[in-house]
């Protein structure tokens, strides 16, 4: 039988081999690390954002813009996130120009 790309069985509704309960039990000292699942310590996790709970952020239009490219170059230098730090330049822009309500 020819299996589908992209499809798991798991997704179609089968139950998985995976022994859940032998896993819980499993002492921390039996778990295997490799490069693709490494160990990790709290500092790795320190500037994780925990969603449940939280508000959804609102969405997002992705969009063409053109900007000059000096100030493309000077936020990229700020590191990763740029475009965000971008929306975040222009949402201080709307709040500080909005009419008081």
């Amino acid at each position: 039988m020819k299996k589908e790309l992209g499809h798991s069985d798991t997704a179609k509704g089968t139950r998985g081999d995976t022994d859940w309960e032998r896993l819980r039990a499993q002492p921390d000292s039996e778990v295997v690390y490799t490069e693709d699942a490494p160990m990790t310590s709290p500092d790795d996790w320190a500037n994780a954002i925990a969603h449940k709970g939280l508000p959804i952020p609102s969405r997002k239009t992705q969009i063409a813009l053109r900007v000059d490219d000096d100030v493309l170059a000077w936020f990229k230098a700020q590191g990763t996130g740029y475009q965000t730090r971008m929306n975040a330049v222009l949402r201080a822009f709307c709040d500080a120009h909005r009419p008081d309500t």
